[in-house]
């Protein structure tokens, strides 16, 4: 069976975001002053054939921690639709 899974990626708190300030700086540039933080996150979207929803997610986990996600400066979550 076939599973739509998303993975969504983002910095684990307390660790800077270049990207996330980058974005800040510019908008308040850019005249949007109200904008007082920014925060990124990573999406994936995989489809995964597998037995059971179960093991979509565990593929998936394995998937994570293997290169899809750095688990030493990066939390994930993974959803099985």
């Amino acid at each position: 069976m076939e599973y739509l899974v998303e993975i969504k990626a983002k910095l684990k708190p307390g660790l800077l975001n270049p990207e996330a300030n980058s974005v800040k700086r510019s908008l308040g540039l850019l005249g949007y002053k109200q904008v007082k933080d920014v925060d990124t996150e990573k999406a994936f979207v995989l489809t995964i054939e597998a037995k059971d929803e179960a093991e979509a997610k565990q593929l998936a986990d394995s998937m994570c921690r293997r290169i899809l996600v750095n688990p030493v400066i990066q939390d994930y979550i993974i959803k099985v639709k």
